[in-house]
C-alpha cells in the first residue's frame, strides 16, 4: 500500500474520533450528564485514561475452530471472529475492531469481555478467571454505558453494546486500555471470552502481538515485509479489515464535570491481574507516532 493511501486511511479513522471527542468536551464544559446522581463505581474509584500507549503495536485474539461450550455446536464448529487492537496515534487509549459471525441460533444477545488470564493449552475458558476489574467494581449492577469509566474495565459489551446480530462488527476507542507492557491496563497477555446472555462461556481466545511498534511483524510470525498486508500473513490466521470513514467508530462520552481523568497508576500486572477500559479527548501525537499507527493500520488490512 502506498504511503498516501495509509495517510488517507488514518485520516478516515481519526476524523470521527476527533468529532466525538469535541462533542464530549463541550458536554463536560456545560456540566450536562445523563447519569444517575450516585453512579456505582469501583472501590478504588473510576477507571482512568491511559495516555502513554506506544502506537503501532497490534494485538489480536482469534477464536478457535471448536467451541468450549460443545452443546452450542452439537455438530461441531464455533463462533468465528477476532478482536484486533492498536493504540491511538496520540497514545491515548486503544482502537478495537470487533468481528464475530456464525453465532449460536439461540441464547443471545451475546456478551464479550476481557478476562484476567490467558486461555490455557487445553482451551478451558473457565481458567481465564473473571473480568478485568482492577478498580474492584464488580459485575452488579450492570454497567452504565453512558458512564464507561464507572464500569469494569474488561466489560466491553457492557460499555459498547452486546452482540445482537450475525455477523457482528463494530469499531470503537477504549481510552483506558494499554499496549504498554508493565502497567495494570496492559491487556496483551490476557484473553477475550464470548458468553451467552446468561453468562455461560461459549468460546475464548488469548491476545497475541501480531505487529510491532514500527508496523512490522514479530520475528516469530513467519511473515515477510512483502506479505505484511496479506490476510493470510497474520500469525492468528485471519485478515482484519481496517476502519474506514463509514465504520462504526465510537468513543464514549465521559461525564467528569469538566475534570480530565488522569493516567492509571495500577501496578504492573501479574498472570492474574490486568486491565482494559474507555475515555475522552484526542491530541495528535508526534509524527513518529502517526507513522507507526499508519503502518499498523496497513498491517490490519
Amino acid at each position: 500500500m502506498r504511503t498516501s493511501s495509509a495517510i488517507a486511511l488514518l485520516s478516515a479513522v481519526i476524523a470521527p474520533h476527533v468529532a466525538a471527542q469535541t462533542s464530549t468536551s463541550s458536554s463536560a464544559t456545560t456540566g450536562s450528564t445523563t447519569a444517575a446522581e450516585s453512579p456505582v463505581t469501583g472501590k478504588l474509584g473510576n477507571a482512568t485514561v491511559v495516555e502513554n500507549n506506544p502506537p503501532g503495536i497490534v494485538y489480536q485474539a482469534t477464536l478457535p475452530d471448536t467451541a468450549f461450550a460443545k452443546s452450542a455446536y452439537p455438530d461441531g464448529g464455533n463462533v468465528k471472529g477476532q478482536l484486533t487492537a492498536v493504540a491511538s496515534p496520540d497514545g491515548m487509549g486503544v482502537i478495537f475492531r470487533v468481528q464475530f459471525s456464525k453465532l449460536p441460533k439461540t441464547g443471545g444477545p451475546f456478551l464479550y469481555h476481557i478476562h484476567v488470564d490467558p486461555v490455557p493449552s487445553d482451551g478451558n475458558c473457565t481458567a481465564t478467571l473473571a473480568h478485568l476489574d482492577p478498580f474492584i467494581r464488580g459485575e452488579t449492577p450492570a454497567c452504565n454505558s453512558s458512564l464507561p469509566q464507572t464500569c469494569q474495565v474488561g466489560d466491553l459489551s457492557g460499555k459498547y453494546g452486546k452482540i445482537d446480530k450475525d455477523p457482528f462488527e463494530v469499531t470503537y476507542v477504549d481510552q483506558f486500555a494499554s499496549t504498554l507492557e508493565g502497567i495494570g491496563a496492559f491487556f496483551g497477555n490476557r484473553s477475550v471470552v464470548v458468553h451467552f446472555a446468561n453468562t455461560t462461556r461459549i468460546t475464548c481466545a488469548s491476545f497475541a502481538q501480531v505487529a510491532n511498534g514500527d508496523g512490522g511483524l514479530p520475528a516469530s510470525s513467519g511473515c515477510s515485509a512483502e506479505s505484511a498486508t496479506s490476510s493470510s500473513c497474520s500469525s492468528t490466521g485471519t485478515g482484519v479489515l481496517a476502519p474506514t470513514a463509514s465504520s462504526n467508530l465510537t468513543t464514549p462520552a465521559l461525564s467528569t464535570g469538566g475534570a480530565r481523568p488522569t493516567t492509571t497508576g495500577t501496578a504492573s500486572p501479574s498472570p492474574s491481574q490486568a486491565v482494559v477500559s474507555a475515555g475522552t479527548s484526542v491530541r495528535l501525537g508526534s509524527a513518529a507516532g502517526v507513522i507507526a499507527f499508519a503502518a499498523a493500520i496497513m498491517f490490519m488490512l
